[in-house]
């Protein structure tokens, strides 16, 4: 199916591994120019790398888009590389464990703070181009308890963040969606390291909460969301898309 992507320039946050990398992966595969941001710089150019080699026109941004001004400059880089944005893949998330001020404050920023942020910044010239699409990978987590409350919390206000920008935005032909995965295997990340340290309890968890008898993929994530970005998807908008398995619990 061609999905009408070719030439559409999208940014995608948190985009050197997991599920980021393979959203940028699958976006370029559509004929998306990309740029792509993370905060560590050998892994942001091996990944941007890896998909430059399919032919895709790719910009690695280095930043850490929770300091003060970075979700606007690489929006802004985005913009004066290509002359415009009309895809952002709001990917960035994460959380600080505990129950103190500073861990809300981080889970919350990390995940809502910046997704606003680099909203805001790329609003504009979606409005000028009368046209424009805003994901937010929100989570499971943001409606079914378990885990960090900050992080269920953070997860639950992207979800009504993509709703509301959803009804603000839609009068200038800019749609918005919130995608929420379920538990999520790569290499390297937080579920494989669980796997390795406790196999029993993770095939507990996978027998009793995941009605499909396994993890995810990153690519699973990636390929609704590249359908979302596409016109394909042009009467969606404000929802929510859980691609989860069904999974009944967010976390062990």
């Amino acid at each position: 199916m061609d999905l009408g992507l070719t030439g559409r320039v999208a940014l995608v946050t948190g985009a050197s591994r997991g599920i980021g990398a393979a959203i940028a992966a699958a976006l370029a595969a559509e004929g998306c120019r990309l740029a792509i941001c993370a905060r560590t710089a050998e892994t942001l150019t091996a990944t941007a790398e890896r998909i430059g080699v399919t032919g895709a026109t790719v910009l690695p941004l280095v930043a850490d888009l929770t300091a003060a001004g970075e979700a606007e400059r690489a929006v802004g880089e985005t913009i004066g590389r290509f002359g415009g944005i009309d895809i952002l893949v709001n990917n960035l998330g994460g959380g600080k464990a505990g129950d103190t001020d500073d861990a809300w404050d981080f889970t919350l920023d990390v995940n809502l703070g910046v997704a606003v942020r680099a909203s805001r910044a790329a609003i504009p010239a979606m409005k000028a181009a009368g046209r424009g699409v805003i994901i937010v990978i929100s989570s499971v987590s943001g409606w079914q308890v378990g885990g960090s409350a900050a992080y269920n919390v953070a997860k639950a206000a992207e979800i009504m963040y993509a709703r509301t920008l959803a009804k603000d935005l839609g009068p200038f032909g800019i749609r918005a969606n919130a995608v929420s995965p379920g538990s999520i295997l790569f290499p390297g990340g937080g579920w494989e390291r669980r796997q390795e340290r406790d196999p029993d309890l993770i095939a507990d968890f996978i027998g009793r909460d995941m009605p499909l008898g396994r993890f995810g993929t990153p690519e699973e994530i990636a390929d609704v969301v590249t359908f979302l970005a596409s016109d394909r998807a042009s009467l969606v908008t404000g929802a929510n898309i859980a691609v989860d398995g069904c999974q009944l619990k967010p976390s062990v």
